[in-house]
């Protein structure tokens, strides 16, 4: 066996539970499997060396016990690594992510377009730019205490990033059920509350003072109106309103199945 710089490299037993397997190669899911690892590593860093970020961990049991993050993995430690937990309570137990933020507020990562978007329908503050680098989802993450949200596991580890989910489908609206399920969030939809385009607070306005910016036949046929003092845009329940109204009551009666 080869030598690190800090001594003969350990082994251990390691297994995932649930969801983290989404983010093992496929040979290692499922299973109990051998691992080596530094003489000095701590779990934390045994358990992101193979791919699973610590934002989607909610428990570690080494040998049948609960232990922190910063645990010194030993030769011969049987690792179990669990997922957030959503209807057990773990209480008595060492959970290793903070508590959930008392606000679900969001940044997203340039892969994740729709995704605000739609967040942002249902009331959501979702902060979103398709030119914002690893370093400002990471720094707006910990600064402003947002979930950061990514399909690139990797952004996760960062140390400085306390709430993260990596988002596992591909197709838009399932990404907002995956998001809906994982943080419960759907008795705090408030939809139509903020601007799709910049994220800004709604408020409701006088058509009177819209009439400049509205098309002609808008002016004629509706008249209750929602602006955004940020990008100055208008919103009105148009042919779309009632599309958009029963897809958020999808969005409201459905459980994701796993």
């Amino acid at each position: 066996m080869r030598l690190s710089a800090r001594g003969k490299m350990k082994r251990v037993c390691v297994r995932f539970y649930a969801e983290l397997n989404d983010l093992l190669p496929h040979h290692l899911r499922h299973i109990t499997f051998p691992h080596f690892c530094d003489n000095r590593s701590s779990v934390k860093d045994l358990i992101e060396s193979l791919g699973v970020p610590h934002t989607e961990i909610d428990l570690v049991l080494v040998n049948g016990e609960s232990v922190d993050f910063a645990y010194l993995v030993q030769a011969g430690d049987r690792i179990s690594v669990y997922p957030v937990f959503e209807s057990i309570d773990i209480t008595p137990l060492v959970r290793v992510r903070p508590q959930p933020l008392r606000e679900p507020r969001f940044v997203l990562d340039t892969h994740l377009g729709r995704l605000a978007r739609y967040l942002r329908l249902l009331g959501f503050d979702t902060l979103y730019r398709n030119d914002y680098t690893d370093n400002e989802l990471a720094r707006l993450a910990s600064a402003e205490h947002r979930i950061l949200l990514t399909r690139d596991p990797g952004l996760l580890k960062r140390r400085v990033v306390t709430h993260g989910y990596w988002i596992r489908a591909s197709d838009p609206q399932q990404q907002v059920r995956e998001v809906l399920e994982r943080f419960d969030l759907r008795d705090a939809m408030t939809p139509f509350t903020r601007c799709l385009r910049c994220n800004t607070r709604l408020h409701a306005v006088r058509k009177e003072d819209l009439l400049d910016r509205l098309p002609p036949m808008t002016k004629v046929v509706y008249d209750e109106f929602c602006w955004c003092a940020t990008c100055g845009r208008a919103y009105w329940k148009g042919s779309h309103y009632r599309r958009m109204v029963q897809w958020i009551e999808t969005m409201a009666a459905m459980r994701e199945s796993r």
